[in-house]
Order: structure tokens, then C-alpha cells, then sequence
């Protein structure tokens, strides 16, 4: 039986009605007929203008995308410009080129004792006896002192830059491997990388130019003719941090470092004396440097003492031990027309230097 809008004989076959079914999903909505490419001119238009019944419609422009690529372009450059401007505006920002490394100046003085050198196998009373009584023990004689923030360097790279330096002070001077047992690493591995060849020359050929002395770099003796009679090492100085420039940091230090040495005989009831080291340090420090905790070593001013003006003290320290006295003489004359050569220097050790016995 055939529906409502159906003919009563039915839809004949062939004929158009037959095959609407299949265009009533189609939907003619405003967004269809307006992006058409044909459009049909109205009546009054092709009365008026003899134009013909449809006429092809200009295409879309779509200007949505265009806008959102230059805003994203816009964006991008606000962006880099702003990163551009933070690069140069923030005050710890790394400078274009740091300035080269220069090798370490060193002065090492030797002190020669007036008279005999005092001695005692009762070591703790040749420290009350001496002006070390009052020193501290090791590296708590080093102390960090009170730091703040600089110019172009913040709190952390100040305390990092008296970190560095307070380990060198250490290790160069109250580590048993070094002081005695030849070691060298634990002090190499905190130097800038500039100074390695300045280091490891001075160790594979020392000579007392100023530059290649294995004493300018760290405190050792002579392991076949001493060795420490107590371990704990007495310690008195200061250190302080201060800001050269833009791109550089100063450590200065300043410490007496007294040692008990006798012997090298195996006698534990040898007597005992006192040795002494008195090291002024200027550390330099880049912001590579503080990134990598290492130094570099720009002036080494050390005087030491009881010892032999007439002993060479480039290579290791020969101290004189209780009982010993300086031998005549002083160091070998220096030729003013050498070039790179540096005077021979030697002091004397004051009275008051040595304990009381």
C-alpha cells in the first residue's frame, strides 16, 4: 500500500519521483549555497544589467590562517628579543672571553735558626713552649671566614671561591701523601687547567727560577731525612675574598703552618723540634674556575725555617732538627745579567720563633 504522498496506482517505475530517497539527506544550508561558485542574478539584474542567469562568484578568502601566522611569528620574536635582553641585562651573565692564565710568581725564603735548633722528645710541651701554643689543629685552623656577595658574583660563587682555596691551603700543607710521601694529584687537581704544564714542570725539572719550584706550590721535606713527629699539624691565619673585576675573584691568604719533625731514624723517642712555614697565597678565580672548583695560583710568598741558607729548598724542604745549627755560608750568588733568573734570598729566624726550652 503506498504512503500518504503516493499516487493510488503507485509510483510508476523510471519515473523522477522514484529516486528521491536519495537526495533527501542532502541539505542546502546558508554555508553551501554561499560558497558556491555559480550564483544566480536576480530578476531586476537581468533586467537592468542583460547579464545572464548566473554568474561565477569570486572565491573565499580565508584570512584566519594569515592572521594566526603572523601572530605566531610576532610571538616569536617578542620572545627572543626578551631572552636577548635577560642574556645581557643579568648581572652574572659569563663575559664573551675570560682573560688568559698567567703562570705562578713564587718567592721562597728560607730562614736560617741563630744558634742551635731546641729540641725534646715531649712534643706536646714543645708546642706549649713555642708561639704556636695557641694556634689550632689542622684544617680547623683554617677557617671560612664571613662572606657576601660582590658586584657580579653572587654568595655562592664567594663561598665556593674560599671553599676551593681553603681545600688547596689543606691539601698543599697538612696532607701526610704530600708532605712526606711525594704525592702531588690532590694538589694538580685543583689548579686551573692553564697552570698544568707550570705545575708538572716544576716537579719533573725544579730549579729556583721563581716559576718552577716545587715549594712555591706546596709544603714537602726531604722523607730520607725527616719525618713528622706528630701528626697534628698547628695551624694560625686569615683568609679574605674580594671582587678585581667584572669576570674575577681574589682569594688572599695569609697562614703559619708549624710542624713537628724529627729524624728519620725510627727512634720514637728522638727528640722532637719545631718547623715552620709561613705561606701567602693570592688564588684567582674565573667563573669556570668556580663551575669546576679549581684555582689559580697567582703569587706564592713563603718564608720557612730552621733551615740552611746554603741548602737548596727549590725541590723539598732540608729543615734542621733539635740540636742542628746552620751551616756557613750563604746561597749561591745570582748573575744580574741572566735573564729569568730571580736574587737568591735567605733570612734569619728570630729567637722568639723557636720554643723556649
Amino acid at each position: 500500500m503506498g504512503g500518504p504522498s503516493d499516487p493510488p496506482e503507485g509510483t510508476p517505475d523510471g519515473a523522477p519521483g522514484g529516486g528521491e530517497d536519495e537526495y533527501r539527506s542532502v541539505v542546502f544550508d546558508e554555508s553551501f549555497v554561499r560558497a558556491a561558485r555559480l550564483q544566480e542574478y536576480s530578476a531586476q539584474e537581468r533586467i537592468t544589467d542583460h547579464a545572464p542567469a548566473v554568474r561565477r562568484r569570486p572565491p573565499l578568502r580565508r584570512g584566519g590562517l594569515s592572521r594566526q601566522a603572523l601572530i605566531l611569528v610576532l610571538l616569536i620574536a617578542v620572545a627572543f628579543g626578551t631572552a636577548i635582553y635577560m642574556g645581557v641585562r643579568h648581572p652574572y651573565q659569563n663575559p664573551a672571553a675570560e682573560q688568559p692564565t698567567e703562570p705562578l710568581r713564587m718567592t721562597v725564603i728560607p730562614l736560617a735558626p741563630q744558634g742551635e735548633v731546641p729540641g725534646t722528645s715531649d712534643v706536646e710541651r714543645l708546642y706549649a713552649r713555642s708561639p704556636a701554643a695557641q694556634f689550632r689543629i689542622g684544617a680547623e685552623g683554617v677557617p671560612l671566614p664571613a662572606s657576601r656577595r660582590t658586584a657580579h658574583f653572587s654568595d655562592g660563587q664567594v663561598v665556593t671561591a674560599l671553599i676551593t682555596a681553603k681545600d688547596y691551603l689543606v691539601r698543599s700543607a697538612l696532607d701526610p701523601g704530600v708532605l712526606t710521601g711525594g704525592r702531588t694529584r690532590p694538589v694538580r687537581v685543583l689548579l686551573d687547567s692553564g697552570q698544568l704544564d707550570q705545575f708538572d714542570q716544576s716537579f719533573t725539572r725544579p730549579t729556583a727560577d721563581g716559576r718552577h719550584a716545587p715549594t712555591g706550590w706546596l709544603v714537602r721535606f726531604d722523607p730520607s731525612r725527616v719525618e713528622l713527629a706528630d701528626p697534628r699539624i698547628r695551624v694560625q691565619g686569615s683568609m679574605q675574598a674580594a671582587e678585581t673585576d667584572s669576570s674575577t675573584l681574589e682569594v688572599t691568604t695569609d697562614h703559619t703552618f708549624v710542624y713537628a719533625l724529627r729524624l728519620a731514624d725510627g727512634d720514637r723517642d728522638a727528640e722532637a723540634s719545631l718547623f715552620t712555614v709561613r705561606r701567602e697565597l693570592h688564588f684567582r678565580f674565573d667563573r669556570d674556575d668556580l663551575r669546576l672548583h679549581q684555582a689559580e695560583l697567582a703569587v706564592a710568598y713563603v718564608q720557612a725555617g730552621p733551615l740552611s741558607c746554603a741548602e737548596d729548598s727549590a725541590d723539598r724542604l732540608h729543615p734542621l732538627l733539635a740540636g742542628q745549627t746552620a751551616k756557613e755560608g750563604g746561597p749561591a750568588g745570582t748573575d744580574p745579567y741572566a735573564t729569568g733568573s730571580v736574587p737568591a734570598l735567605c733570612g734569619s729566624l728570630a729567637k722568639g720563633a723557636q720554643p723556649a726550652l
